[in-house]
C-alpha cells in the first residue's frame, strides 16, 4: 500500500528466493506485507546463462518440499526460474516487479518511509533481500568500456568461430569458457594460477563437475588455458595480457567476458545508517546473527549479500526471522 492507505507491517525488498520465502511466511503469519523488486521474480536466476544446469540439489533450491521436479537429476536455469515464478503465482504472493526502491527513511518514533520508482510506502519493519549481483567487478584497464566487453555471460551462439577471452577464477568464468568451447567459439580462459591450482571446495575452487569437462576441452585443443597475472589493455581487435611469469602477449580477440565476481549495492542501507563490514573480497551489512536485524532497529537483512549466501540458507533464514518480526509487532500493539 502506498502512503495514505493501510500501513504495512513488513516491506520486503527483493523477490529472489529469500524474498519469496519471506513473503510466504509473512502471509502465513497474517502480516500486511508487500514485496518490491526492481527487476523480475527471481531476477538473479533469470540472468543465469541460458540452459545452465544448477548444480545444487533440489531440496536446497525449492520453496516447498517436492515441488521442484527437474527432468534430470539437477534443474536447469529454466526449470528453477519456472519453479520460483509458479510458487509466487500459486501462493498469490503480493509482489510488485520492476519497481525500484530509491530511498529508505526512518520515521519519528517507529517505522520507515520507503520511496520507490512508482510511489512511497510506510512500513513498521523492512527486510532487505536484494542479492549480491548488482555491481559486477571490473578490471579497471584501458578498453574495458568497449562494446565487445561483457560482465555477464548469456549464451555462446553469437561467438561461433570467434576468438573470445574469458577472464576469471571461479565457477561463472569456468562455465562460460566451457559453454563457449562446446558451442563452437575459439575461447581462451585466463585464470590466475592460484585459482587454477585450488582444489579446496571450502576455498571456492571450480566445482569438479565443471572442471572435468573443462579439462577435456583443454586436452582436446578446443579451449586454451592461459595462466595470467594481469590484463594490460583491451583493444578493438586484440587483448594485451601478461602471463604468470610477467611476459606480455597479444591475443587476437572479438569479445571479452570479465567474470571476476559481483558485489551488492549497499547504498540504500548505508544511507539509512546501517553499518557494513568486510567479508572476504566484499562487504556485507552488519547484523545480529540470530535475528538478522541490523544496527537500525526494525531493519533486517537476508539472502546472498549476507554471510548466509547459499540459496538454501537464503530460503531458510526468513523462515526463522519473519516469525520473530511478527512476534515483535504483536508485542508492540
Amino acid at each position: 500500500m502506498r502512503t495514505g492507505g493501510v500501513r504495512l507491517d513488513l516491506l520486503i525488498i527483493g523477490a529472489g528466493p529469500a524474498g519469496l520465502s519471506a513473503a510466504d511466511v509473512a502471509a502465513r503469519e497474517g502480516l500486511e506485507y508487500l514485496v518490491v523488486e526492481k527487476g523480475l521474480i527471481a531476477d538473479t536466476v533469470y540472468h543465469y546463462p541460458i540452459g545452465l544446469t544448477v548444480f545444487s540439489t533440489t531440496n536446497e533450491l525449492e520453496l516447498r518440499e517436492g515441488a521442484l521436479r527437474p527432468c534430470r537429476e539437477k534443474p536447469t536455469r529454466e526449470e528453477l526460474l519456472s519453479h520460483y515464478v509458479r510458487f509466487a503465482l500459486e501462493q498469490n504472493l503480493r509482489v510488485n516487479t520492476e519497481e525500484e526502491v530509491t530511498r529508505i527513511e526512518r520515521l519519528d518514533g517507529e517505522g520507515f518511509l520507503v520511496r520507490t520508482s512508482r510511489g512511497r510506502y510506510e512500513a513498521a519493519r523492512i527486510l532487505v533481500c536484494t542479492g549480491a549481483m548488482a555491481r559486477p567487478r571490473r578490471l579497471n584497464v584501458p578498453g574495458e568500456d568497449l562494446p565487445k566487453v561483457h560482465h555477464r555471460f548469456v549464451e555462446p551462439f553469437p561467438y561461433v568461430r570467434k576468438d573470445v577471452l574469458v577472464v576469471g577464477g571461479g565457477n561463472s568464468a569456468a562455465e562460460a569458457a566451457l559453454f563457449l568451447s562446446e558451442g563452437g567459439a575459439r575461447p581462451t580462459f585466463a585464470i590466475w594460477p592460484s585459482d587454477w591450482e585450488n582444489r579446496d571446495p571450502r576455498m571456492g575452487c571450480i566445482k569438479h563437475w565443471v572442471r572435468g569437462p573443462l579439462e577435456r576441452e583443454i586436452a582436446e585443443g578446443r579451449l586454451r588455458l592461459f595462466l595470467f597475472s594481469e590484463v594490460e589493455e583491451i583493444g578493438e581487435t586484440d587483448v594485451k595480457i601478461k602471463d604468470a611469469a610477467g611476459a606480455s602477449h597479444t591475443l587476437p580477440n572479438a569479445a571479452v567476458f570479465v567474470l571476476i565476481g559481483s558485489d551488492a549495492d549497499l547504498r540504500l542501507l548505508r544511507d539509512v545508517g546501517v553499518r557494513v563490514e568486510k567479508s572476504g573480497l566484499t562487504e556485507v551489512p552488519s547484523y545480529d546473527p540470530e535475528t538478522f536485524e541490523t544496527n537500525v532497529p526494525g531493519l533486517y537483512v537476508a539472502g546472498h549479500f549476507t554471510n548466509s549466501r547459499h540459496i538454501k540458507e537464503a530460503i531458510a533464514v526468513p523462515r526463522r526471522v519473519i516469525p520473530l518480526i511478527a512476534q515483535s509487532l504483536r508485542a508492540a500493539v
